[in-house]
């Protein structure tokens, strides 16, 4: 089987592969909760609906007595209707041996068969033919009868086993989230979590602290180090600590123990007094961060790293860093960033984002002077209702169960704030795609021409990233100046950051060269079993100078060790 042919295939079988808890924890990285969803473009489409049922009554005729056909046959026990594979709503064996429940179900799932058939009829352009789709599916995920108590036999079958108890425990979960959690159903169970305890644990100190950020150096655990230190740059969306979860999940750990010098920048989280952080005011934080940790390790070089909207913002920087500073970038990695946001618009965010809905989103964070991170996240749990609402209802509330316990998932819900000048700048990126313009955006006084940029650089995708999708991530390999390699991961957005070694099912793909279609990219890729990690070790280690004696104290007399890991930045709500 080529590569091409694997990756066909993977998006069902990570899905098959992943809990429920991973896929809700898919999220939160990418930019696209920013633009928001406008009330207007909503009912816009829900109006193009109804407008279509009247102007070809014959389509809907024809679409309605075909789900009257196959409903006759659910009725009967003819009907051959099956969920879909990796549908979880229908597991329970009573929809398959109890004819009453098998009847509902096939009725419902030939019903929604029937809405999404009339939609592709309609001869409606791309755009409203998703947005519509997309109405839809938010209707028929909600009003599905495993949703409600008397729908759910799973729920009914604990309700009876408990006497009533998962009944009790799941109104008291109810009304906790009514309290506490925006009437949202908690995702997870954030009393098993306490960041620097079971999170964040990785040894080593605050070596530099200013108004925007922490910088944390990691205690070195190898007798000798790299020369070139690593600076990471976490998205400003959410906490640093992805970088640092569980000890098994840690890439800071993993990269010490390589014998690296590693950094990384814990972002503060704004409140309506940092209204005014934009774009410049970040790259100024990270040009202080690589002076002191320059001024530290004694190395005027640094690998520099950024994740999603953290990626961004190192590329805008990358020329002003070196402009104004006396520090080379020796390499750059970008793990699941998106410079070239061309194709963006063919997402379920992108339907909805008209200029009116991005005008509108940066009035709502300018009057705020913030985005607030639960806002976006509720945002995009309503475009995965079934993953990231519907899920915890059931579990929750109907089956009277305690949310789950996932690290990842408490790191995704532990949300930071973006102040209003940065969100306002990310919607113009968004809207303007300014980054594929050689040196037309003027960052100070830089122009941001990223043909500059001439190191090596590491460009890594998700296979199934529906936040930042791997082909806008491999554009990137065509925007930078210097020899560009790309890994694409067997796996979806977090996942492609989090692979640490160990697990079996991890794979990549790898290809020495980038070619400008990343489909030919894929025609001649190799995967390779195991973790990226491992491979962007090996080219890392090629890049990074002479091994050295490790410090034997962090900091430096200029730069004191101050504070543990993970620092007071990340500890603010």
């Amino acid at each position: 089987m080529d590569a091409k042919d694997t990756i066909s295939d993977a998006a069902e079988q990570t899905k098959s592969q992943v809990e429920a808890a991973m896929r809700a924890a898919e999220g939160m990285l990418g930019p696209n909760p920013i633009v928001g969803l406008n009330k207007k473009d909503v009912l816009e489409a829900a109006s193009t609906v109804l407008d279509q049922a009247v102007k070809q009554p014959a389509l809907l005729g024809t679409h309605y007595m075909s789900f009257l056909k196959e409903t006759a046959k659910a009725l009967t026990g003819t009907s051959e209707v099956k969920p879909q594979k990796g549908d979880k709503r229908f597991t329970d064996d009573a929809w398959t041996k109890n004819p009453i429940y098998k009847a509902y179900m096939q009725t419902y799932l030939a019903g929604v068969e029937s809405l999404q058939s009339w939609l592709d009829d309609m001869g409606l352009d791309h755009k409203n033919t998703e947005r519509t789709r997309f109405l839809m599916s938010l209707v028929t995920d909600t009003f599905v009868a495993t949703n409600t108590l008397l729908g759910n036999p799973a729920a009914l079958k604990k309700l009876i086993e408990t006497k009533g108890g998962s009944g009790v425990r799941g109104m008291q979960h109810m009304i906790d989230d009514m309290l506490h959690n925006n009437f949202m159903p908690s995702q997870v169970n954030k009393s098993n979590f306490e960041v620097g305890k079971n999170l964040a644990n990785t040894p080593g100190s605050v070596v530099y602290r200013d108004e925007i950020l922490e910088l944390i150096q990691y205690t070195p655990s190898t007798p000798k180090v790299q020369q070139v230190p690593i600076l990471v740059v976490p998205p400003q969306i959410n906490k640093f600590y992805v970088f640092d979860l569980s000890e098994e999940k840690s890439m800071a750990k993993y990269l010490v123990d390589q014998g690296f010098q590693v950094f990384i920048i814990s972002w503060r989280n704004p409140t309506p007094a940092q209204r005014d952080w934009g774009i410049i005011e970040y790259v100024h934080g990270i040009e202080g961060a690589a002076e002191a940790m320059s001024e530290i390790t004694k190395c005027k070089k640094i690998n520099i790293i950024g994740a999603c909207s953290g990626g961004i913002t190192v590329a805008l920087g990358v020329e002003h860093l070196t402009k104004h500073c006396d520090i080379e970038v020796n390499t750059l990695t970008l793990m699941v960033s998106v410079l070239d946001v061309r194709g963006a618009e063919d997402t379920t965010i992108g339907h909805f984002s008209s200029k009116e809905t991005i005008e509108l989103a940066k009035l709502a964070s300018q009057g705020k002077g913030i985005l607030e991170g639960a806002e976006m996240g509720r945002i995009f749990a309503w475009l995965r209702p079934n993953d990231l609402i519907w899920n915890y209802w059931v579990n929750n509330y109907l089956m009277g169960n305690e949310p789950p316990s996932f690290d990842i998932l408490y790191w995704n819900n532990d949300s930071t704030r973006l102040p209003a000048k940065l969100h306002t700048e990310f919607l113009d990126l968004f809207n303007t795609n300014p980054l594929v313009k050689h040196g037309e955006m003027i960052l100070e006084d830089t122009p941001v021409d990223l043909a500059h940029v001439e190191v090596d650089s590491f460009i890594v995708g998700g296979v199934t990233d529906h936040i930042t999708p791997w082909k806008g991530t491999y554009k990137t390999t065509q925007m930078l100046g210097g020899k560009s390699e790309y890994v694409l991961s067997y796996s979806g957005h977090i996942q492609a950051i989090l692979s640490p070694p160990g697990n079996p099912k991890s794979s990549y793909f790898i290809n020495d060269a980038t070619p400008e279609n990343p489909e030919e990219y894929l025609e001649t890729a190799t995967r390779v079993q195991g973790s990226w990690w491992d491979h962007w070790n090996k080219w890392l280690t090629e890049r990074s100078g002479k091994e050295k004696a490790a410090p034997k104290t962090l900091g430096s007399k200029m730069h004191p060790a101050g504070e543990n890991s993970p620092g007071t930045y990340v500890k603010e709500v």
